[in-house]
Order: structure tokens, then C-alpha cells, then sequence
């Protein structure tokens, strides 16, 4: 773990002071793999987040130009483990930008295989991101009320809680969640872009 903290420690922490010069007017919806097409077509999406291995191929949603969809070839893992592709600081990078480009403008939707885990920290962290200002508390919060079956992966928080720089907050935020509702696959929720006037 010391290499770890170590490698987090020389994240850069710019995507912390982006600033907003539009008010977010948008929404992020989080679902399984299997709702996807769904969802998109539901919420009128205009970006979509992938959060998948790589051996698993998800087409892009014909509404959804090929720029705004962005996968994240990870597993779901917190931990190193042969054969198996944990997240790391370039795939926080990419998450990070890819959230900053969308800005909260309309809605996005965010996958992973059940809609717990990879997706559940992907919205998380796009919405600490976009809300520099907002409590890591309130935000983990009102995941939990979205979603009872969210389970954010610990490895991906840890990599946003040091490239935002928020000095453990995403993590404690996190872990007062609870384990939450365990099951197979979530059904889907959405969260507002913008937390400014939320307490």
C-alpha cells in the first residue's frame, strides 16, 4: 500500500480548481450493462461512461457522438490481483477529463457491469469534481439515498480522493456510506449536476 500512496501522492491536482463559468443544468444516471440502451434512450444522453474490462465491447448508442463516449478498461478490483487491470492514476486522468469536458451540461450516463461499484464511484467522483465546493458528506449522501445498493470501488476513490486533492475527505465520505443493499445488478438512478444549493 506504501507504493501506493506514494505513486497517488504526484497525481496532479489541477482538476480541482476548474472552474464552472456555466450553471449545470444536468443529471447523471447510473446503470447496469444491460440498462444502457434504455437509460440512454430514456434520459436523452448526450455522453456516456463506460466502466468495463476490456474484453467486454459496448457499441456506442447511436444519439451519443463516438468523442462522447469514454471507457474505462478496468476491473473491479481495489487491489492488485494478476491478470486483472486495477485502476490507476491514467485512468483517473481520463475519468477526471472526461467529466470536466461534460460540465455538467445535460445528461450522462455512467455503467459498469451492475451498476454498484465502478459506475458508483465514476458518478461520485464526477460530481466531487464539478463541485469543488460542495461536502464530500453531502454528495456521498445523497448517493446512498439514490441508491441503496451502491458500493463505490474503494481503489478508484482513493485515486480521486489524492488527484482532487481532497486529503481524505472522498474516502471518509465513502466509507460513512455503509456497505449498503447487496445484490446482483442496481436498478437505475440519477443524481443533479449541480450540488451548490443542495445542504
Amino acid at each position: 500500500m506504501s507504493g501506493e500512496a506514494n505513486s497517488m501522492s504526484n497525481v496532479n491536482v489541477a482538476h480541482s480548481h476548474t472552474p464552472q463559468s456555466l450553471r449545470m443544468d444536468g443529471s447523471i444516471h447510473v446503470c447496469p450493462l444491460s440498462a444502457v440502451p434504455d437509460v440512454v434512450a430514456r434520459c436523452g444522453a448526450s455522453h456516456l461512461l463506460t466502466c468495463l474490462q476490456y474484453e467486454i465491447v459496448v457499441d456506442t448508442p447511436v444519439r451519443i457522438k463516438p468523442g462522447q463516449h469514454v471507457r474505462l478498461h478496468v476491473d473491479d478490483i481495489s487491489q492488485p490481483i494478476a491478470g486483472y487491470v486495477e485502476p490507476n492514476e491514467q485512468h483517473m486522468t481520463k475519468l477526471l477529463d472526461f467529466a470536466h469536458a461534460w460540465g455538467g451540461q445535460g445528461p450522462m450516463v455512467i455503467h459498469c457491469w451492475a451498476g454498484i461499484s465502478r459506475s458508483t464511484a465514476a458518478a461520485l467522483i464526477s460530481l466531487c469534481a464539478l463541485n469543488p465546493h460542495a461536502p464530500e458528506q453531502l454528495i456521498a449522501r445523497r448517493l446512498r439515498e439514490a441508491s441503496p445498493t451502491a458500493y463505490p470501488n474503494r481503489l478508484m476513490i482513493r485515486l480521486a480522493d489524492a488527484a482532487l486533492g481532497r486529503k481524505g475527505r472522498i474516502i471518509a465520505a465513502v466509507e460513512s456510506m455503509g456497505r449498503g443493499i447487496v445484490t446482483h445488478e442496481a436498478r437505475p438512478f440519477s443524481l443533479p449536476a449541480d450540488f451548490s444549493g443542495l445542504a
